[in-house]
């Protein structure tokens, strides 16, 4: 079963390896859910994006008790959205596990009056278009960014109706 357990700075601390301390009772999957750098690069994006508000901004995934994956907020738009980030280990990829922890975070965010979110998907990432398709996401256009290259953009609307926009 996924769940999805709302981060603090001390979960990312853990999942670097800083500290043996759990501050839950999860274990992190063998292999861990991604590289080092890359948990590090969110911590940071995570710290900038929390002092933006007093919610939740970064998730673990954990399917059962182990910790497969993480979403978090990266940035905040003008117009007061989130875009929303994801990954998953390289051992869980392909069986829809973020697929059903998008699908299980939506409605915590909308509740958390949230009213839309972002993201954006490398043109040759399908597994992660598929992700935000599922969940009612709608491309919304294309970029070309200096580091990633070309990138799809993607919205969702989180009112009450919750249909995309």
């Amino acid at each position: 079963m996924i769940t999805l357990h709302a981060m603090t700075d001390a979960d990312f601390a853990w999942l670097l390896g800083e500290t043996p301390i759990r501050p839950h009772a999860l274990t992190q999957c063998e292999g861990g859910i991604g590289p080092v750098e890359v948990t590090a690069l969110m911590r940071d994006v995570t710290r900038r994006v929390v002092a933006t508000t007093d919610r939740p901004v970064a998730w673990m995934i954990a399917d059962g008790d182990e910790v497969v994956g993480m979403a978090s907020f990266t940035r905040q738009a003008a117009d007061g959205r989130y875009e929303i980030g994801y990954g998953i280990a390289p051992t869980r990829e392909g069986r829809g596990v973020m697929t059903r922890a998008i699908a299980a975070l939506l409605p915590l965010l909308r509740a958390d009056g949230h009213s839309g979110l972002t993201a954006e998907t490398s043109v040759d990432n399908p597994g992660s278009q598929r992700v935000l398709d599922k969940n009612g996401f709608v491309r919304t256009g294309t970029r070309d960014d200096p580091e990633d290259g070309a990138l799809i953009t993607w919205a969702i609307d989180l009112t009450s109706n919750g249909r995309p926009v």
